[in-house]
């Protein structure tokens, strides 16, 4: 799927989303000149915002399974989002533009895990799911998660599960990554 200008019109994309809506308050429309790929398949897409200066989270915000039309209605409105709803940070702001950049991440489907030495942090990211309903997903490749157990620690944490008290289902996937930076 690694292409140049797919890479350039999925941070395309998330960027004027963005820059669309502080300016104008509207969705952005696709640009014609969207490729295929973007128009014509339907993933989960998660859209990541870091502050320049020392690459910390701005915001993030994505689906793992496409709800949307297609690739491209997935960036733009996981794009919104990240800058505007993510309750761990204020809504992004105007002057905020020129101190961010934006990584868009295309999610492969995700799969059962078997076996917990299937896990590698670097390549896979994992959702894990409570038999209560609880769950949570990961990225792959999050600073300071060098390990598979730092993994699944992690994200029994944020989905708030307790590992020993609770039966846990994992699924792992593996993205395609775009970055400004």
């Amino acid at each position: 799927m690694e292409n140049k200008e797919i890479s350039k019109t999925c941070l395309e994309l998330a960027r004027k989303s963005v820059e669309n809506y502080l300016k104008e308050k509207t969705l952005l429309k696709i640009p014609e000149a969207t490729p295929d790929f973007l128009l014509e398949n339907k993933k989960g897409v998660f859209v990541s915002i870091f502050k320049k200066h020392n690459n910390e989270l701005r915001g993030c915000i994505g689906t793992f399974k496409a709800i949307r039309e297609n690739i491209a209605e997935e960036i733009i409105h996981n794009s919104l989002s990240s800058a505007f709803d993510d309750p761990r940070f204020l809504p992004l702001k105007n002057e905020e533009l020129d101190e961010i950049y934006f990584e868009v991440s295309i999610l492969e489907e995700p799969k059962p895990v078997k076996n917990f030495d299937e896990l590698n942090p670097d390549i896979f990211g994992i959702i894990a799911r409570s038999e209560n309903g609880k769950q949570a997903l990961l990225l792959p490749d999050i600073k300071g998660i060098t390990t598979k157990e730092e993994q699944l620690s992690a994200i029994c944490q944020k989905a708030g599960i307790n590992p020993e008290e609770e039966k846990i289902n994992l699924l792992k996937f593996k993205i395609e990554k775009f970055s400004e930076q």
